[in-house]
Formats: C-alpha cells, sequence, structure tokens
C-alpha cells in the first residue's frame, strides 16, 4: 500500500511571472535554420517534453535542469539548473510561476517519488510531497495538484495542500491522467481497474463514469479543456474514439492506419474542430471533428465556459455529430456506404491532412493560431488546408535544445 508524507512551507497563491506570449515583430515569413552544437547536444539528455494548459508555451526536463518555453513566437523564456541533477517532469501552471518537478534517477537532492512544487518568484520550493513508489505523471489546474503513481491517483488542495481524493486504477506506467482546465468544470480522467476502461470524475458534480473505450490497454487520452470530450487510443493505435463524458456515449471514431503504433498524443483544438494525432510511425494525422457543442465557445480562455448548468445539457442530446459546410470532411472508402455488411475497416474515417516526420523521434503534437500545429521533438510548426486537407506544410523549424547566448 502506498503511503504519502507532505512537508510544506506556508502556500502562496500562484502570481504570474511568465512572460505572456507576444506577436511577431515582423510580417515577413518565419525562417528558421537548425543549430548544431555537438558539444552542447553530447552533454544534455532530454528526459521530457510537455505542454502547458492552453498549449502556449512546453516545459522541457533534461539531465542537467528545466527550461520553458514559448511557442509563438517561438523563444526560451527561462532555464534553471538547481546543481542537483535533471527534471524528468516538470508540469507547467498556465504561464505562472508554480511549476510541479519530478527529479530524475541521477537527481541527488530531488528522487523520483517526489513532487516538488516550486516557486520560481521566490526561488523555492514551497511544497513537497514524498511517496514510497515513482511519480508517473503531475498534473496542475488552479485548484489542484493530481499525482499519479503506477497503481494510485492522489487530488490535492491546491491551496492548502490536503488530500482530497484517492483513486485506485489499473496498472498505469505511462501516467495517464488529464483534467479539464475552467473554473466552472472539475473533470479528472483516467485508466480505470480493467483494462480498456477509462474513468471520468466530475468533481463539481459529484458524478462518475466508467467508459468502455476500447477492448486493448489504453495508451493516450485528452480532454477538451472544458472536459466534456474525451479522446482516447488504444495500445494498437489504430482507432481513436471520442466520447461525451456526461454520459459515455461514443460520438465518433476516426482510423488513424491499419498497423499497431504506439500513440504519442492527442490533441483537440479549442473551438472543438480538429483532432490531432502523433505516433512512432513519423506522422501527424489531422481528422476533422463532427462534433458541436452548443452553447460552448471556441475561446481556449478559462473564462469563456458556462457554468454546470451548461454540462447538463451538454448532453447526447446537444452534442450533435455535425460537418461544418465552410471545411472539409475526413475521406473514408468508397465502400462505406455498405457499412454493416463490409469489415468495418471499410467504413472508417481517415486522417484529413497529415504531415510526416522521421519514425526513430518521438513527438508531440498541439493546435497553435490558424490552422498551424506546433510540434515538438520535430521542433516546428506546420500549416493545414481547413478546406481541402491533404499534406501540410512546414511554416518554421527550430532546434530548441541548444545552449543559451
Amino acid at each position: 500500500m502506498t503511503s504519502t508524507t507532505l512537508s510544506t512551507s506556508p502556500p502562496l497563491l500562484p502570481r504570474p511571472s511568465i512572460e505572456p506570449t507576444q506577436p511577431p515583430v515582423s510580417n515577413d515569413p518565419p525562417s528558421f535554420t537548425p543549430i548544431h552544437d555537438a558539444s552542447d547536444i553530447n552533454q544534455i539528455e532530454l528526459l521530457s517534453v510537455s505542454w502547458n494548459q492552453d498549449y502556449g508555451c512546453f516545459a522541457a526536463g533534461t539531465s542537467q535542469d528545466f527550461r520553458i518555453y514559448n511557442c509563438q513566437p517561438f523563444k526560451e523564456t527561462f532555464r534553471r539548473n538547481l546543481k542537483t541533477g535533471g527534471f524528468k517532469i516538470v508540469e507547467m501552471l498556465f504561464r505562472c510561476n508554480i511549476l510541479a518537478l519530478v527529479g530524475g534517477e541521477s537527481n541527488s537532492h530531488y528522487p523520483p517519488n517526489k513532487v516538488i512544487i516550486w516557486d520560481d518568484h521566490q526561488s523555492r520550493c514551497i511544497g513537497e510531497f514524498a511517496f514510497r513508489s515513482e511519480v508517473r505523471a503531475v498534473k496542475l489546474r488552479r485548484d489542484r495538484i493530481v499525482v499519479v503513481l503506477e497503481h494510485k491517483i492522489y487530488v490535492y488542495g491546491f491551496m492548502d495542500l490536503k488530500l482530497l481524493h484517492q483513486i485506485e486504477t489499473l496498472a498505469n506506467p505511462r501516467g495517464l491522467c488529464c483534467l479539464s482546465h475552467h473554473s466552472n468544470t472539475s473533470v479528472l480522467a483516467c485508466p480505470g481497474l480493467y483494462r480498456g476502461l477509462i474513468r471520468v470524475e466530475h468533481f463539481g458534480l459529484n458524478i462518475m463514469k466508467l467508459i468502455n473505450a476500447h477492448d486493448s490497454h489504453i495508451a493516450c487520452l485528452t480532454l477538451t479543456l472544458d472536459g466534456l470530450l474525451l479522446a482516447t487510443a488504444s495500445t494498437k493505435g489504430t482507432l481513436i474514439r471520442i466520447f461525451n463524458t456526461m454520459d459515455g456515449t461514443r460520438l465518433q471514431e476516426v482510423r488513424r492506419g491499419v498497423d499497431r503504433a504506439d500513440i504519442y498524443s492527442i490533441a483537440l483544438s479549442p473551438n472543438f474542430q480538429w483532432l490531432a494525432v502523433s505516433s512512432d510511425k513519423g506522422t501527424v494525422h489531422i481528422f476533422h471533428l463532427r462534433v458541436r457543442v452548443f452553447g460552448g465557445h471556441s475561446s481556449s480562455q478559462p473564462s469563456s465556459v458556462q457554468g454546470p448548468a451548461l454540462l447538463h445539457q451538454n448532453s447526447s442530446t446537444s452534442l450533435d455529430a455535425l460537418i461544418p459546410p465552410s471545411t472539409g470532411a475526413n475521406p473514408s472508402s468508397s465502400l462505406s456506404f455498405m457499412r454493416g455488411v463490409l469489415p468495418k475497416y471499410f467504413s472508417s474515417e481517415w486522417s484529413f491532412a497529415r504531415f510526416h516526420l522521421p519514425e526513430d523521434t518521438q513527438f508531440i503534437a498541439a493546435f497553435g493560431s490558424q490552422n498551424t500545429v506546433v510540434v515538438v521533438g520535430m521542433n516546428g510548426r506546420c500549416s493545414f488546408d481547413p478546406v481541402h486537407g491533404g499534406e501540410m506544410l512546414q511554416q518554421e523549424y527550430v532546434r530548441f535544445l541548444k545552449t543559451k547566448t
């Protein structure tokens, strides 16, 4: 049985300190040349990369330090070397000064079974959680700290660091867990106790839903910012499914491919219109979502969602299958009209747009502005045609793991 201990100095309110995104100062097309610094790359190992909650920044944990980057325009915001070793988990809280850190195997002061709540404004640890087993993931929202172990998830209050919930899971070595980030919805999704099962907690409404998402083990999952939609993939990696988190209804299923693949990331666009999937096959796939949330907004800001009453309205009766006329649809087989007669493969929806990358690189993708997708691992940004789809175009390339000058 896992137990926790907690030692903390008085918790502080998160205060904005990370520089916000600014628009590019030039209207010229972006042009970046790969920077090769062999001495730096040989010395530093990249341990992890993760997005912040609105995908405008990402954090990198390395064998020596942790670093924060802004996406558009791309720049390194800051890096911190605490002289103790590397960090395998670096979790941001939007753009404020509070981060959650978990040390790497070689970290002499912060071991992999301890979560550090770091205040970069004060340059010190303001709280820590110690466990008997290795921490697999940490997720933050403005009112919650979620720590994921292999068989258990702990949910703490952000202000007082008190334990609020404990959730048992099936073996979860990937640390799968995701949160909503709108202030009026508090949703958590994680693996259940059985293969292919996903547990969804609506904490604000005291509702728990179990969704039989796949026959195989869950490999990846993500929520929209308001927590109304859930997208999942299994270890087979061929199908991605989208669910209504209120009643567990499956709203759409799309096909990445036929061969087994390891899914690295799934991203849902803030306007509920697109889904991006990256995998070890070296391709980012874009799919068109046929789901419209009535009463919702396309803004990614937390204030844009309505209260819990909207959640009740957004049941299976108000999450409709809809293809807006202004955009294209996912292609399908010419034999899809024989749905139910031929094997399921022939009725599948395939990707609307795609971008090819080296297969030996692990990368994660998220949506940027104006029909762009930011890919970390490739270290760049590409765009897609929202009407015709097809091959995506690379717009920018940056080698972010380099010596700061």
